[in-house]
Formats: structure tokens, C-alpha cells, sequence
């Protein structure tokens, strides 16, 4: 009887010491599924973020060519159309969103007349904004004369105005002397704001000479 005794109590004691190891197995088990589930969380995020700015970056990357759009509208106009005369470039035209004098600008050079509607009103120019309805994409831009006033740019000169630099004659050609007698050439610029798809907003400015 106390053979039998002894061996039932060794049975309850071996029982009684693997239940508590059983148990602390399920708690780290618990606790690595709890650490894979933030885990996989962190890394389903980092991955949305990457492709939510990847697309952003896509979307920058497009509105450079669609920036182009203004150039083509405005390189015609003054090369051959409503602003091809020293006349016509010398006032402002709110109709060709253009500026005989220089506009206004933020400490990046980016005309305030693009930065809001109500700025954009202020500087006389009309709302000739490009818009590409099927892809979500408009195109608004502004022109000005980089001089201090309107008037005719002869009479401003390069006290008034901003101009390019004055061709040297080398080689002693006909056309090279021709090119070095020309006048200083008054610069203009082309500011454009395109606004795409998600809220993106992207600026280019360009400065030439006639």
C-alpha cells in the first residue's frame, strides 16, 4: 500500500511541474504572433508610403512635360503673334497673361501672381489657364519684361532693364560683325504653376531673349 502510495504522488508532482511549463509556451507563443502581427502591420505601411510617394514622384516627373504646354502658347505669340512688335510688348495685356514690367516675387523668384487665385487677379492677368480635363492636369503661367516699368524698352535701356549679354565679334566675318553691332537684348520670363493628380504642384521659370 504505501508502494502504491508513493507512485501516485511521483504522478501528481510530474503532472503538476509540466502544466506550468505548458503554460509559459502558449505565452511566448502568444507573444511571437503578436510581435509578427506588428511586424507585417509596419511593413504593409512602409510599403503603401513607398508607393503612395513613388506614384507622387511618377506624377512630378509628368507635369515637366506638361509645363511645355505653355511654352507652346507662348513662344507663338511672341515671335508672330499679338506680342511680336516692340509695341506690344512695351504695355501690359491682361488677355495674354503678359507683363510689361517685372512682377512681384517670392525670396525662390516665383512670381507671386501664381501662388494664389487672389495674387494671380491683382497682377492683371487673366484666368488663360491650360487645362487637360482627362488627366487631371492644369497649367497656369504668367509672361513679364524684366524691366522696372512700361514703355518702350529702347527708352528704358539697360538702366530699366534686364538684358542679355551682347554678342562678341570673333573671326572677323560678316555675320559675326553683323550679330556683335546688334542692341542688348531685353529678357523675359516665363513663369508656369502645373497642378496634377494627389494634390501635386510643381513650378518652372525660363528666361529668354528676342
Amino acid at each position: 500500500m504505501k508502494t502504491i502510495h508513493c507512485a501516485a504522488a511521483r504522478s501528481r508532482l510530474r503532472r503538476g511541474a509540466a502544466a506550468p511549463q505548458r503554460g509559459v509556451v502558449m505565452i511566448v507563443t502568444l507573444l511571437a504572433l503578436v510581435i509578427m502581427l506588428i511586424g507585417a502591420v509596419a511593413l504593409m505601411r512602409s510599403f503603401n508610403t513607398s508607393l503612395f510617394m513613388s506614384g507622387n514622384l511618377a506624377f512630378k516627373r509628368d507635369l515637366v512635360n506638361q509645363a511645355e504646354r505653355a511654352s507652346a502658347v507662348v513662344v507663338p505669340q511672341l515671335t508672330s503673334g499679338a506680342l511680336s512688335t516692340l509695341a506690344a510688348r512695351s504695355a501690359n495685356s491682361t488677355a495674354l497673361n503678359y507683363s510689361a514690367s517685372m512682377l512681384a516675387a517670392n525670396d525662390q523668384g516665383i512670381p507671386n501672381a501664381l501662388l494664389n487665385a487672389t495674387a494671380f487677379a491683382a497682377a492683371g492677368v487673366a484666368s488663360n489657364d491650360i487645362v487637360v480635363a482627362d488627366q487631371g492636369v492644369t497649367v497656369r503661367y504668367v509672361v513679364d519684361r524684366l524691366c522696372n516699368a512700361v514703355g518702350s524698352e529702347t527708352t528704358l535701356g539697360t538702366a530699366g532693364c534686364t538684358v542679355g549679354p551682347t554678342p562678341d565679334a570673333r573671326g572677323g566675318s560678316a555675320s559675326e560683325m553683323n550679330r556683335a553691332t546688334l542692341p542688348p537684348q531685353v529678357l523675359y520670363r516665363l513663369s508656369v504653376r502645373v497642378d496634377g493628380p494627389r494634390n501635386t504642384q510643381a513650378f518652372f521659370q525660363t528666361t529668354f531673349a528676342l
